[in-house]
């Protein structure tokens, strides 16, 4: 967000609390305090204030910010922090993550009919507001909804400097919760075997999904599709964009024609 953004009521950043994160109700944010000991919050008048004041924090305490990785509980808190942060509302919370320095990606990817012409579309959202864009699109001749939500991904990862720390939204749960619950590392671990003994579907996909993800540190947040996210709405436009070009190449991992 290069513009100053105004706001009607207060915006409020929580550093240390139950769960770190900018939070645009203060009946939401209050809980994450309230008899926290030592919990470090403050009011805005002004989204674009609390994220600068949010990130100051996050560069000064970064162990406060652990469980953005889900690698342990909040300080001073005997439960485990949420994942991802638990705020008010979809801007506030991709704004705290461009915020501390993630790289946010929207992705999306579909089928008409499915299986048939698929495309994918990928936003890219790099610096502190999300001031520089990436844009990433394409299609095959024959595919399926799910190979195409994944290669959205892949394309994505695949631009991505070593080392990076990102955020994927996807509107797929098939995608997130693949990566999120464990199941693609449990299949690879297994020859590509699902527990049920029947192959696991898109293997070639997963395989290269987690070659790129064992390369970065990325979390997966799923969001409702067609429901008015701006970037989630603009992937969904380049995909369908990209499945009704001419001369869409092949999905060799498909076997399409």
């Amino acid at each position: 967000m290069s513009e100053r953004k105004s706001t009607s009521r207060k915006v409020y950043a929580v550093a240390r609390g139950r769960t770190p994160g900018i939070y645009d109700e203060w009946s939401v944010a209050e809980p994450q305090i309230r008899g926290f000991a030592g919990a470090v919050y403050k009011g805005f008048a002004q989204l674009d204030e609390a994220v600068a004041w949010y990130r100051e924090k996050a560069q000064q305490e970064p162990q406060l910010f652990l469980h953005r990785q889900s690698i342990g509980a909040a300080a001073g808190s005997a439960e485990p922090a949420a994942h991802p942060p638990a705020v008010a509302s979809f801007a506030a919370r991709q704004a705290a993550y461009l915020a501390e320095g993630k790289v946010v990606i929207f992705t999306d990817g579909g089928a008409d009919p499915n299986p048939g012409p698929g495309g994918y579309g990928v936003v890219m959202l790099f610096g502190e507001r999300g001031q520089h864009r990436k844009e990433l699109s394409g299609g095959f001749r024959r595919t399926t909804n799910n190979r195409m939500e994944i290669t959205a991904c892949i394309q994505a990862l695949l631009t991505l400097n070593r080392n990076s720390d990102a955020v994927i939204f996807t509107d797929s749960r098939y995608l997130a919760d693949t990566i999120e619950k464990g199941w693609a590392v449990r299949w690879r671990k297994n020859g590509w075997m699902k527990p049920d003994k029947t192959p696991a579907v898109n293997a070639d996909l997963w395989a290269q999904m987690l070659d790129l993800l064992d390369q970065h540190t990325v979390s997966f947040v799923w969001v409702k599709g067609h429901a008015g996210t701006r970037e989630n709405e603009r992937c969904d436009w380049l995909a369908t964009q990209a499945t009704h070009k001419p001369n869409l190449p092949v999905d060799e991992g498909f076997g399409g024609s």
